[in-house]
């Protein structure tokens, strides 16, 4: 044998290598018991170097979040159903908090508050990891909402605008169109570039399944995310949904983008927050909720806003549902302190059927006028005024008394800028359109219409702007003033669209 070949190694000198070898390192892991299951809850003793917001894993393979730190003690809230989990079996900590995956591999997917897929289109693909809970940016890295973002409707472009990196409100009563308002608005957004994300919490599955159908027939899914935390899922997902949903909105604003985030609803955030604090015995306050229910959703909707860093922002509009039109209600009252004002939907309209019903005496947009056109910010001052004292003659002449020829008039032009404010579901109106519709009606064109001829006539004026803009768009986008001879530009075009529309229908339409 040459003298350059080693010879191979003996089993004696692997054995000895091996003994010759440093010890690995001991290695220390925490393992809990249950000792109590709730519903949604379990209680957990054995770890006491558990950390709050801690991610822990129990043997059944259900996790759950440490919420309530006692001697002895961890209150744990469960992100799985508790029939799962049994007393006396082992829980571990992880030593990390819960974390959702975010980037653009999440657009276009239904996923549930932890990120796993709901949609049977397999696994989201993405590798990156975000913590639900993010402190809010802080001043110096946030500048003034200057820019518009459109609804499509009317009622609230005109009113009650909103801007990019606002909190807008939307509250009302059931059944009086909160959803679909949030819808509609998503589907303004097809050709404005910005990514929208919908978060249910506590909603049925057919109620997120007809949002998702117009979404698709909008063509706007590969622009939104979906996130679900439906009534039949533990309350721990419903509590975490909108966090997730917020650092999934923080991840597209880090890239500069423009993200819509819609919450519906925190009623059902604060009720499953309310149970989840009741089993795991906190003190209840005002309507049983815990002390710290307005920092709960505080620390939410304050990572909203338009940020300097990268130029990119995050909309919330939160929905929240009164009783009996009860504005003063403990959760509608905090959530209307937090956020930058309200769109409020009134059961009053929803019986005359005035669609969307939007109270314009009660909504409010503290910061949006500030990033509306300066044209549409001129209709909008009158229209406010004309619907005030257009419902106080409405009230006065219902005692029958006798109306002077003003008076009717008023009457008149009221009844018709109501009418041109209603707007049906999954038809959201360009701005030009808007405009040229509201200055119509305004201007006195509708008045003496019945409904179905207001409907007619505006459709033609929306027909009419279509074909011939005249300019109206641009003067939106330039945020010019509306001049005197625009506004009669205006007043011509829509009237000739009515004159054209008689004609197509002949003398007894």
């Amino acid at each position: 044998m040459p003298h350059d070949v080693m010879a191979a190694p003996t089993t004696a000198d692997l054995v000895q290598a091996l003994l010759d070898s440093p010890p690995p390192a001991p290695q220390v892991s925490e393992i809990g018991r249950v000792t109590e299951v709730g519903d949604g809850i379990a209680i957990v003793s054995g770890l006491a170097r558990a950390l709050a917001d801690e991610l822990l894993e129990f043997a059944s393979g259900v996790r759950g979040i440490v919420f309530d730190l006692e001697p002895g003690r961890l209150g744990v809230v469960l992100l799985g159903p508790s029939e799962q989990v049994s007393p006396g079996e082992d829980v571990r900590r992880t030593g990390r908090v819960v974390s959702v995956p975010v980037g653009p591999a999440l657009l276009g997917r239904v996923v549930d508050a932890m990120g796993h897929p709901l949609d049977e289109q397999g696994p989201v693909d993405t590798a990156t990891l975000a913590p639900i809970e993010a402190e809010a940016p802080d001043i110096l890295h946030r500048t003034a909402v200057a820019r518009p973002l459109a609804t499509g409707l009317k009622a609230v472009d005109a009113a009650v605008p909103v801007g990019l990196g606002q909190r807008e409100l939307i509250i009302g009563d059931r059944q009086t169109g909160k959803t679909s308002i949030a819808v509609d608005t998503i589907l303004n957004q097809k050709d404005t570039g910005v990514i929208c994300i919908y978060c249910a919490i506590g909603q049925r599955g057919d109620a997120v399944a007809k949002v998702i159908g117009a979404l698709r027939d909008g063509d706007m899914m590969g622009q939104s995310v979906i996130i679900s935390a439906g009534d039949e899922d533990a309350p721990g997902l419903a509590y975490i949904a909108p966090y997730a949903a917020m650092s999934v909105a923080e991840s597209f604003a880090a890239r500069g983008r423009d993200v819509l985030v819609i919450m519906d609803d925190l009623t059902h955030h604060a009720h499953a927050y309310r149970e989840l604090s009741l089993l795991l015995r906190r003190p209840p306050g005002r309507e049983a909720f815990p002390g710290d229910i307005f920092y709960v959703h505080a620390r939410l909707l304050e990572r909203a806003g338009q940020f300097t860093e990268g130029h990119g922002s995050i909309t919330a509009l939160p929905v929240v549902e009164t009783q009996a039109e009860n504005l003063s209600a403990y959760i509608p009252t905090n959530l209307i302190s937090i956020t930058d004002g309200q769109i409020y939907l009134s059961p009053r309209l929803v019986r005359t059927n005035q669609f969307p019903a939007v109270d314009l005496g009660v909504s409010v947009s503290r910061v949006g006028g500030k990033a509306q056109s300066r044209a549409f910010r001129e209709v909008a001052g009158n229209l406010r005024v004309t619907l005030s004292q257009f419902e106080e003659l409405e009230e006065f002449a219902r005692f029958g008394t006798r109306l002077d020829d003003d008076t009717r008039a008023r009457l008149a032009r009221g009844a018709a800028v109501r009418t041109a404010l209603r707007q049906p579901e999954r038809d959201p109106m360009p701005a030009n359109e808007q405009l040229a519709v509201l200055v119509a009606a305004m201007e006195g064109l509708l008045d003496g219409m019945n409904e179905g001829q207001a409907v007619a006539a505006m459709t033609a004026i929306r027909a009419g702007v279509r074909a011939d803009d005249r300019g109206i768009a641009a003067l939106i986008a330039e945020d010019e003033k509306l001049t005197d001879e625009g506004r009669a530009d205006i007043v011509t075009a829509a009237r000739e669209a009515i004159s054209q529309m008689e004609k197509a229908d002949g003398p007894d339409a």
